[in-house]
């Protein structure tokens, strides 16, 4: 990636002037609020340049010491130089990624939607595995999980579960675990040892603020009625179940695993701004880059994503060709290794994007 000297030169003028107007202390808190978030951005890539410069001016140096007349001098020159082209390459490709344009949902909260998908039982226990696996994830990151809606399987597992997850850049670690993850594996049920292939549908969006999302009561149409649990038998014997249909898109959110109607209907209201808010950020996407998406950052919930084998103890991600051999491990929440690759991955290819 080739970076402007212009441009480095404007974003440090400006942090420079950002800080000015907040040391002066005369700021309104509104004004205040903006100036140190946009402050708290360019700061990254104003450090970042300044690391590359003083590299830069290093290996000017070190160069120039290779020349001497001192063998020993000479010598320990050129081991620097070595060195210092290491750090001044991690250094420049440091500062290509804070110049690249960031997802303004990176750092907001999630909600993780799993579904059982083909295989019947064992569909809706793999799906039970997966929300475990991203619990434990969770839990090692300090994230938060609260359950929103869960309908559980006979057999157990879930039909289909949907969580919040909060905490510090959820979506940004987890937007690339949307998608159909499969499994291949024996069913406790299974005499015969024959090995079963069911999948489950992951889908991961950046949870919706108020004013990301003004929805109209008039748009809305919102039915209560009384929640029953598995079997049809009754959770309890007052309408607290909330169904609410937004009647523009036709979206419908159903709630009922709480025993309060308020609670349902706050939670249901969540849920349909996510995914009113996700939908807005799919048409933005679309119109930006047409009909091309990355191999990554695709989102697509029909694309299988991931194979999950037991047999071999071994979990594959389709996208970026990357198989480990760890299975029980990453079911436990040991993700960091797939995640970071994705991560790595996606960084990758935007910044192809941008070189060409």
């Amino acid at each position: 990636m080739t970076i402007a000297p212009e441009r480095i030169a404007q974003i440090e003028a400006r942090r420079d002037e950002l800080a000015a107007q907040m040391a002066t202390g005369d700021l309104p808190g509104d004004r205040f609020v903006a100036v140190s978030k946009e402050y708290a951005e360019l700061e990254p890539v104003a450090a970042a340049a300044g690391e590359v410069r003083r590299l830069r001016a290093e290996s000017e140096s070190l160069s120039f010491m290779t020349q001497d007349a001192d063998d020993d001098l000479r010598q320990m020159a050129v081991e620097e130089l070595h060195a210092n082209r290491q750090q001044l390459e991690a250094a420049e490709r440091a500062l290509s990624l804070a110049l690249l344009p960031r997802d303004a949902a990176d750092e907001r909260a999630a909600m993780l939607e799993i579904r059982a998908g083909t295989g019947g039982d064992e569909a809706a226990l793999f799906a039970g595995d997966l929300f475990r696996m991203y619990q434990r994830y969770a839990d090692t990151r300090g994230w938060r999980v609260e359950l929103i809606s869960a309908s559980v399987s006979d057999a157990g597992g879930y039909k289909e579960v949907v969580a919040s997850v909060t905490g510090a850049g959820v979506f940004a670690r987890l937007k690339f675990e949307s998608g159909v993850h499969r499994v291949q594996r024996v069913p406790a049920t299974e005499s015969g040892g024959r090995i079963h292939t069911s999948a489950a549908t992951v889908a991961v969006l950046p949870e919706a603020e108020d004013v990301d999302v003004q929805i109209d009561d008039k748009d809305l149409r919102i039915d209560v009625y009384r929640s029953s649990g598995p079997g049809g038998q009754s959770v309890n014997t007052t309408d607290s179940a909330v169904r609410i249909t937004h009647l523009p898109t036709g979206l419908v959110v159903i709630q009922q695993d709480e025993k309060s109607q308020h609670k349902n209907k706050a939670k249901a209201l969540k849920v349909l701004r996510t995914r009113l808010y996700e939908a807005e950020r799919q048409r933005l996407a679309d119109e930006r880059a047409g009909t091309r998406r990355s191999m990554v950052g695709s989102g697509d919930r029909s694309e299988r994503i991931r194979t999950y084998n037991f047999p071999q103890g071994r979990v594959t991600d389709h996208r970026i060709n990357l198989t480990l051999h760890r299975l029980p491990e990453i079911l436990e929440g040991e993700m960091e290794e797939l995640i970071g690759a994705l991560i790595a991955q996606d960084e990758a290819e935007r910044l192809a994007t941008l070189d060409g």
